[in-house]
């Protein structure tokens, strides 16, 4: 085995020793056998990332243990960003005939000499456009067709909305060009918020790269609207993927630069929650809880002043706080709390929200797992499989993968066994590459 492996069994018999615990003491407290925990410490078996975060929180480690187990790297700077760019840029989606389809930018020469015939080119310009002609009513219309599009996207799979979304993407950017300079601002600022939109259900089908492609169109858009702000918010974005790479450190950093004081208080408020929750990933349970705090009293001040703009972020959790402080304990390695937290705020989130309910079901799910409720885990899981495939999300299967894994672990359990067969079974539809 490697040394890394090494070297965190032996932190973790020092730290066992040091708490006067058994081998089977420590497994009651984790719900590891003790002949896993036996193979970890003379680094026969590596630990993984949920053992880790549990036997910190059993052993007052604070965060030592998952020091030792890595992550997986992150191109901090996002280069690639610089290689998109390009004004002579083309917005090409390729429909094919089983209905499937497929979005990327392309040079306007090599589109025009590739003679494509197969793609609709978004960007060209040429289609007879004509200016001026019921800017204001569009601007109401597409405000109102957002919060539908939000809506759909909460029991869809994201490929069924993407290429409308970026439709009227495009549609809002052609009719700035000929807008009145009131209505142009306000459709500029209103296609930055369809762009990161599309950010995010981009980054739901598994594309990172395109994500934060489609983020940074939406901080031009924003810009070009006279708002600034959106340029931090897509730190936050940033953050979400070294969050899901278990980067704690670089979340944390990114999470940082969009809480200036200067920022509007929802911004600073999401970002306090991310930074929050890349502590967590850290395993360091005193740097985590004062963000949440702080976001806390950004986002009550924000609701405060809302005003009729298309929120950023979630609309969908009554206490976004209290269920990110459940995200949070979970990956502290105090699954029990999380998990009473989650049962809790899970009972608030609207029926229709189905996508929420699936992401938030599924860590549910894998804390009273991680707390050894195993029948009751098994029981979550199972009411969240269709929902699961029909919303056919990347970031939440990662979340049954790991579930999965966790349930691994009882292989005898009957409601395990009993399990199985399904949840593979879903998790092939979700991710068929992966099965």
């Amino acid at each position: 085995m490697s040394a890394r492996s090494h070297e965190f069994g032996r932190e973790l018999r020092r730290l066992r020793l040091a708490a006067g615990l058994t081998l089977t003491g420590l497994a009651g407290k984790v719900y590891y056998s003790k002949g896993q925990l036996s193979k970890v410490e003379r680094g026969l078996k590596p630990a993984t990332r949920e053992l880790a975060q549990l036997c910190d929180a059993a052993l007052g480690g604070d965060g030592a243990l998952v020091s030792l187990i890595g992550h997986r790297s992150v191109d901090t700077d996002f280069a690639y960003e610089e290689k998109l760019e390009s004004r002579e840029e083309v917005w090409v989606m390729q429909l094919s005939p089983d209905g499937s389809s497929s979005f990327r930018p392309m040079d306007r020469r090599d589109l025009m000499a590739s003679g494509a015939v197969s793609v609709i080119a978004i960007g060209l310009g040429a289609v007879g456009t004509q200016p001026g002609i019921g800017e204001r009513s569009s601007v109401e219309a597409m405000r109102l067709l957002f919060d539908q599009y939000r809506v759909i996207g909460q029991s869809v799979s994201p490929g069924v909305i993407l290429p409308a979304l970026i439709a009227q993407t495009h549609t809002m950017r052609e009719l700035a060009i000929h807008a009145d300079p009131k209505t142009r601002l306000e459709l500029l600022h209103l296609g930055s918020r369809y762009a990161e939109y599309v950010g995010w259900l981009v980054q739901e089908t598994g594309d990172d790269e395109g994500a934060l492609w489609w983020t940074q169109r939406a901080v031009e858009l924003a810009a070009a609207g006279g708002d600034q702000d959106l340029a931090a918010y897509a730190m936050v974005r940033r953050a979400l993927v070294t969050l899901y790479r278990d980067d704690g450190e670089q979340t944390v950093a990114l999470a940082q630069r969009a809480q200036d004081s200067a920022l509007p208080a929802r911004i600073r408020g999401l970002a306090a929650q991310r930074e929050a929750q890349g502590h967590a990933i850290n395993g360091d349970l005193r740097s985590c809880m004062s963000p949440l705090d702080r976001a806390r009293d950004l986002l009550a001040a924000a609701a405060a002043d809302a005003g009729e703009a298309p929120v950023i972020g979630t609309t969908n959790l009554t206490d976004p706080v209290g269920m990110i402080t459940g995200w949070c304990l979970h990956d502290l390695g105090r699954p029990k709390p999380a998990a009473e937290i989650m049962d809790r705020e899970l009972k608030l989130v609207p029926a229709r929200a189905l996508r929420t309910h699936v992401r938030y079901g599924t860590r549910r799910a894998r804390a009273h797992a991680a707390a050894g409720d195993i029948e009751h885990a098994c029981e979550l899981t199972r009411g969240l499989l269709t929902s699961a495939v029909a919303v056919d999300s990347a970031t939440i299967a990662a979340d049954l993968r790991r579930l999965a894994h966790t349930l691994r672990r009882h292989h005898r359990n009957p409601s395990v066994q009993a399990l199985a067969p399904d949840l593979s079974e879903s998790l092939s539809l979700i991710c068929p590459e992966e099965s």
